[in-house]
């Protein structure tokens, strides 16, 4: 199965609060998207974790 499910971590205060899938054969390298975190209240850079 080429999609799995990740999880993102907030790079400030460390809560993983949003997920989402991706393609590890066409993407091999981990993602780091800004997303809004709700600990934080602001948008921050959101790091893919195992």
């Amino acid at each position: 199965m080429a999609q799995e499910h990740i999880i993102f971590e907030c790079t400030q205060c460390k809560n993983r609060n949003h997920s989402s899938t991706k393609n590890k054969k066409k993407n091999p390298d981990k993602l780091e998207l800004k997303k809004f975190c709700h600990v934080c209240r602001k948008h921050t850079l959101h790091k893919e974790i195992k």
